[in-house]
């Protein structure tokens, strides 16, 4: 039996929250259960839960993003959650951000074939990119790092007053309360955990949410971000 014959039919559930993008979450669907476990992106035990542990799971993030707004998806790896939020939600703009070419390739090919024109894929790193890309309303973020490290990579790409939004498990309050002071440091102002998609998941999503400020990442990286402008403007004379 192949990998992909293992994926299960979509639930019911998943036609309400994807709506007229239904077809094609199926094939992102289908895709992480073939060319994902392929490549190494996905474990072959994912695919029998693709649905309710990953797709579905990440898509009733769209609960608690703000209309119109800018996401950047750090540490994508295959999508999650930035692909099954954008099938939800075209009023917004998302960058996958992802280090790894591997990862890039299968994202952009993804992008590619679903024609989601308000997604787009960059590779790098978060502290490398910072001042190289437009400062964004909403950082997400998936099973990427503990929150206090996630916080130094996701925060600085915030503007002012803008918030990250981590998806969490049963950790999710011992990691808010470890990451307290970094997270002062870094310019958060509130903190909060959501439980989102109510009659769509089970258990519903946890989500870490962490509100910053006029000063994104704190002094510290007010002068870095600082210096990356001016070092990209340079560039653009040139």
């Amino acid at each position: 039996m192949t990998e992909a014959a293992e994926l299960p039919p979509a639930p019911e559930q998943a036609r309400d929250v994807f709506g007229d993008r239904f077809t094609d979450a199926v094939r992102y669907a289908e895709l992480l259960a073939e060319a994902g476990v392929q490549r190494g992106l996905i474990g072959p035990r994912e695919v029998p839960r693709l649905w309710e542990r990953h797709l579905l799971n990440c898509a009733v993030l769209s609960e608690v993003v703000p209309e119109g707004v800018t996401v950047c998806d750090v540490g994508s790896g295959a999508g999650l959650p930035g692909i099954p939020l954008a099938l939800v939600r075209e009023d917004i703009k998302i960058t996958l951000l992802e280090p790894l070419l591997r990862r890039t390739t299968f994202l952009t090919e993804v992008v590619e074939l679903l024609g989601l024109d308000h997604v787009t894929v960059v590779r790098g790193r978060a502290e490398e990119v910072m001042g190289k890309l437009p400062p964004v309303h909403v950082v997400t973020a998936r099973a990427v790092a503990p929150l206090d490290r996630l916080a130094t990579w996701g925060i600085p790409l915030l503007r002012p007053y803008g918030e990250m939004l981590a998806l969490k498990g049963d950790t999710a309050e011992e990691e808010l309360k470890s990451a307290a002071t970094a997270l002062s440091k870094l310019g958060a102002v509130g903190t909060s955990i959501l439980h989102v998609g109510e009659g769509v998941v089970d258990p519903l999503s946890t989500v870490v949410r962490v509100e910053v400020g006029e000063s994104p990442g704190g002094v510290r990286f007010a002068a870095k971000r600082a210096k990356a402008a001016r070092t990209g403007r340079t560039r653009r004379r040139r």
